[in-house]
């Protein structure tokens, strides 16, 4: 098969959206957790400490969650060579600021959110039943959020999203 023919779906080995996230080709679903970071940057050292502790706690109790880490960010990189572009093309000096200062503007976005991120925990479901799912994927939820972590399931919106700034 062509690369050229190939579906995004196929390539990611993803089959369809299920009811707790994505089925996979041959490797069972995974389901998605949308944990909400913490400003350790803010935090005493004992703080730090405990939040470290209960991370640890939570990959003991449950070894089998990965957890994706990305940036909150888009990407102005094509924005800006545009606009780099357009700014020597042009012969009106007050166009030119003004591409200039729309440049410096997406500069500023950009350094405001490099610093932001976001972080999915992923669960893989084997062989579970529909009811055995929902009650595992609601215990897990539970460990999470026991443990001091803001959490949520992973819509399939939210699950999108996250693929394609991964993907992007």
């Amino acid at each position: 098969m062509k690369k050229g023919n190939t579906s995004t779906q196929t390539l990611l080995g993803v089959k369809h959206f299920s009811r707790n996230g994505v089925q996979t080709a041959g490797h069972g679903e995974l389901a998605y957790f949308l944990v909400t970071p913490t400003n350790i940057s803010v935090l005493s050292r004992v703080s730090i400490a405990h939040k470290i502790r209960h991370l640890t706690q939570l990959l003991s109790a449950q070894p089998d969650i990965e957890i994706l880490c990305m940036d909150a960010r888009e990407n102005f990189d094509d924005n800006k060579v545009y606009l780099d572009v357009r700014r020597e093309d042009e012969t009106n000096p007050a166009i030119r600021e003004l591409l200039e200062k729309d440049k410096r503007f997406l500069d500023d976005i950009q350094l405001q959110m490099s610093t932001a991120r976001e972080f999915m925990f992923a669960y893989r479901l084997t062989h579970e039943s529909e009811d055995g799912a929902l009650a595992t994927l609601n215990r897990i939820e539970k460990h999470i959020s026991d443990q001091g972590f803001e959490v949520k399931r992973a819509n399939k919106e939210d699950i999108k999203r996250f693929l394609s700034r991964y993907f992007g």
